[in-house]
């Protein structure tokens, strides 16, 4: 069995009350529920693993990719990782999110969850006056956050930042936030799914019922005070022949990076597997000139580690994200 080739994944799609319908019907998302808040396009999560759509390995999870192929094909910066380190998504933000918080690794693993969550941010699209909430705007005690918890004042105190296209946020476990109505977003994460839920608005599930809160346990992990990392990528853009480049973001779990590509070279050497989100247009994968793939707007393609050299041609804009 081929095990190194350019994977083309299928995304688990989550159909939440407060979706859209943009991610099916502009990044051809395949769902048939009548919304799709949340596309997993990169997951090994058991609450939504990606499925292969392509070559020999077509139709298996990528999940079960890694158990068959070995942890190889993920790279030796991911050793330190017990399971696969990243979840990326696309979020179509209908109506607002519920305001949240993930906790550190410590207290997640202490408290038998899983592990915790830092994540990044980056707003594909919006409309005209959206926003979301971004920590606090000064800092508070935690008696005055339980206070405007209970009493439902607590968004008179939060960070909210008018966002626009392009806009990043860095997002630390502990820091709470919220994404508004009518923003699109690429989300890149830790491999959990964890989420201490604060305020919802009053609004009910499925079932009928309000949705559950998790006050005690966001009372105990959240940061009192303004993020201290601004909003804007962390580093400049950088054009060269055939690509502009764009860090957006990077920590222990992942780096991603934003490219604007006509021709250009990758590397997927033995340090990290690849993952390559496209947002825009449409592009080709070749290997010496051989072509491999194609792939277009909303297309996840996952780069075994090791793989080597290929060249993306075209004209795209893709997230870039490895370990």
């Amino acid at each position: 069995m081929q095990t190194l080739y350019p994977i083309r994944l299928s995304a688990a799609c989550k159909d939440y009350l407060w979706g859209g319908t943009r991610l099916r019907t502009e990044f051809h998302q395949n769902s048939d529920a009548p919304k799709v808040a949340e596309s997993w396009v990169l997951s090994c999560h058991p609450d939504g693993p990606a499925v292969i759509a392509n070559g020999e390995l077509k139709g298996i999870t990528l999940t079960e990719y890694v158990k068959k192929a070995g942890r190889k094909i993920l790279g030796t910066n991911c050793d330190p990782f017990p399971d696969f380190p990243v979840l990326i998504k696309l979020i179509d933000a209908k109506r607002n999110l519920s305001i949240q918080v993930h906790p550190t690794n410590d207290y997640a693993r202490a408290h038998g969850g899983e592990f915790g969550k830092t994540e990044m941010w980056y707003v594909i699209d919006c409309e005209d006056g959206a926003f979301l909430y971004y920590g606090f705007d000064h800092e508070i005690s935690k008696e005055e956050f339980q206070e405007r918890i209970q009493n439902n004042t607590l968004t008179e105190v939060l960070n909210k930042v008018m966002v626009k296209p392009g806009d990043v946020l860095f997002i630390e476990s502990g820091t709470l936030h919220a994404i508004g109505a009518g923003i699109l977003i690429a989300e890149v994460q830790q491999n959990s799914n964890l989420t201490y839920r604060i305020y919802d608005y009053g609004r009910l599930g499925a079932d009928g019922k309000p949705r559950q809160l998790h006050i005690p346990q966001a009372l105990d992990v959240t940061r009192r005070s303004r993020p201290s990392h601004p909003v804007g990528p962390q580093g400049a853009e950088i054009r060269e022949s055939g690509c502009m480049r764009e860090l957006l973001a990077s920590c222990d779990y992942f780096t991603t990076t934003r490219l604007k590509i006509t021709e250009h070279t990758f590397l997927a050497d033995e340090k990290s597997f690849q993952s390559l989100v496209c947002l825009n247009g449409d592009a080709l994968i070749l290997d010496q000139g051989r072509a491999l793939l194609t792939f277009g707007k909303g297309d996840s393609i996952f780069i075994p580690a090791g793989f080597g050299r290929y060249t993306v041609k075209g004209d795209c804009e893709i997230l870039l994200t490895q370990v």
